[in-house]
C-alpha cells in the first residue's frame, strides 16, 4: 500500500487512541478550549518545545515527563497560557497532569500539558477541574474533531489530517491535530500538535525522527518573526497496529519517516494559509548561498521584514527590498551576482533590473499563492521557507486579546 491520505482523518484516526474537546469557561461565550488525547496503553514519546528563553510552566512539565519516553495522555488548554505565572504556574501545571491522571487512571509522569493563549495569567483551577471531568466523559474514538477545535486561539478553523501506509504488511495510521495562526517562526512558533501513531516505534528513533521532521515542516514557516513560550510538538506511538517493531535500521523506517513527515508538512502549510489576516503565501528559496547557515540567515531576514511583506499585500514586485534585506541578513553576498525570480520570471539578473515587464511581475505578486527564488550564485547552500504577507487587518487582530 502506498501512502493514501484519509478523509476526515485526524487525531484519532489511528487505533488505540480517543479524545475530546470541551468548553470549561476558560474562554468566552462558551467556546470549547479544553482537549484531551489518550493511548489506550502506554505510548513512545517524541517531543520538541520552544526554544524561547521564557518558557510557559507546561513547556516546563512536559518536557521533563517526555523524557521519560512514554505518556499515555495530553491535556491542553486554550485561553490561556500558563506562561509568567511563577510557582503557581508550576503548582497548576502539575495539578492538571494529577488531575488527568486521576481521571483515565494512569501515573502523573505519563500525562503531558500543553498550554496556549494570553501570557501571564494565572490558570483558574476550578475550572481546569472541571473541564478535565467533563472532558473523560467525552472521550470518543471519534473526538479528534472536537478536540482540534477546542485548541484554537486565532485560528479560522479546526487544522487536522491523517495518512496511511503499511509496514511489515500491517495498515499503520499516523494523524494529527496542530493549532497555530500568529506568532509564527522557525525554533518554533504559537503553535501545538500532537501526532498519533499505532505503528510499533522504537522511542529513542521516534525522538530522533520527531526533530528531523519538525525541522523541515514546522520549523520552515513564518507568519510574523515571533516565537512564543508555549510551542510544543508531540508525537505519539503506542503499536495498536501490531506492526513488528521499527527503529532507525529497519527496512520500512524511512516509510514511516515520509508519512510523519506528510501529516507535519501538510499542518505547517495549514497554519501558513490561516496566517492573521494574511492575503498571500509565498514559497521562499534561498540558493547558491555560500552555505546553508547563510541561506537560512537570509531567508529568515526576508520572513521578519515588514517592508517586504507589506510590498506583498500591495502586490508589488519590490524586488529593491529583497536586496536590500539578503544584504543585512549577514549572510555572504555579492550584489553583482544575484539573480531574483518571481514564480520563475527573471526580475533581477546580476543585481540589476531584468528585462521582465513589470506588469508580468506584479501580475504574478497577485496571486494568493506565488513562489519567489533568490539565487546568490555564491555555493550549494540552500534553505526554503513558507511564508506570507503583512496587512492592515494583522495589526487590527493583535491591536489587543
Amino acid at each position: 500500500m502506498d501512502i493514501q491520505w484519509i478523509k476526515n482523518g485526524g487525531v484519532t484516526s489511528a487505533q488505540g487512541y480517543c479524545a475530546a474537546g470541551v468548553a470549561a469557561g476558560i474562554k468566552k461565550k462558551g467556546k470549547k478550549d479544553m482537549a484531551l488525547v489518550v493511548s489506550a496503553k502506554h505510548a513512545a514519546v517524541g517531543a520538541t518545545f520552544t526554544t524561547n528563553q521564557v518558557k510557559a510552566a507546561c513547556v516546563k512539565l512536559s518536557a521533563q515527563h517526555s523524557k521519560r519516553g512514554k505518556t499515555r495522555a495530553v491535556i491542553l488548554n486554550s485561553g490561556n497560557a500558563n506562561a509568567c505565572t511563577g510557582l503557581r504556574g508550576i503548582r497548576d501545571a502539575k495539578q492538571t497532569a494529577e488531575e488527568t491522571a486521576k481521571a483515565i487512571g494512569c501515573r502523573t509522569q505519563d500525562v503531558l500539558v500543553c498550554s496556549t493563549g494570553r501570557i501571564g495569567v494565572p490558570l483558574p483551577m476550578p475550572r481546569i477541574k472541571s473541564g478535565i471531568k467533563k472532558l473523560v466523559r467525552k472521550l470518543d474514538a471519534n473526538g479528534g474533531k472536537g478536540a482540534a477545535k477546542a485548541i484554537m486561539t486565532t485560528d479560522t478553523y479546526a487544522k487536522e489530517c491523517a495518512v496511511e501506509l503499511e509496514i511489515g504488511g500491517k495498515r499503520v495510521v499516523v494523524g494529527g491535530m496542530a493549532k497555530g495562526a500568529g506568532m509564527i517562526h522557525p525554533n518554533m512558533a504559537t503553535m501545538l500538535c500532537v501526532i498519533t501513531t499505532d505503528a510499533n516505534v522504537e522511542s529513542a528513533s521516534l525522538r530522533r525522527v520527531t526533530a528531523d521532521v519538525v525541522e523541515t515542516t514546522f520549523n520552515r514557516i513564518s507568519v510574523d518573526g515571533d516565537t512564543s513560550t508555549n510551542d510544543t510538538v508531540f508525537v505519539l506511538a503506542n503499536g495498536a497496529s501490531t506492526s513488528s517493531a521499527i527503529s532507525r535500521s529497519h527496512p520500512e523506517f524511512d516509510k514511516f519517516r515520509t508519512a510523519l513527515h506528510l501529516v507535519l508538512s501538510k499542518l505547517s502549510r495549514m497554519i501558513i494559509e490561516d496566517g492573521e489576516g494574511i492575503t498571500k503565501v509565498v514559497d521562499l528559496t534561498i540558493s547558491g548561498a555560500a552555505n546553508d547557515a547563510d541561506a537560512k540567515r537570509a531567508a529568515e531576514a526576508i520572513a521578519r521584514s515588514p517592508l517586504v511583506k507589506t510590498s506583498w499585500c500591495g502586490n508589488d514586485p519590490n524586488w529593491g527590498r529583497l536586496m536590500d534585506t539578503i544584504g543585512y541578513s549577514q549572510a555572504k553576498v555579492r550584489e553583482e551576482l544575484v539573480d531574483i525570480y518571481y514564480n520563475g520570471l527573471l526580475a533581477v539578473k546580476g543585481g540589476l533590473v531584468s528585462k521582465t515587464p513589470f506588469s508580468r511581475l506584479k501580475k504574478e505578486v497577485s496571486k494568493p499563492t506565488f513562489a519567489i527564488n533568490i539565487d546568490l550564485h555564491l555555493g550549494k547552500g540552500c534553505y526554503s521557507l513558507w511564508v506570507n504577507d503583512l496587512t492592515e487587518n494583522y495589526v487590527t487582530l493583535n491591536k489587543g486579546e
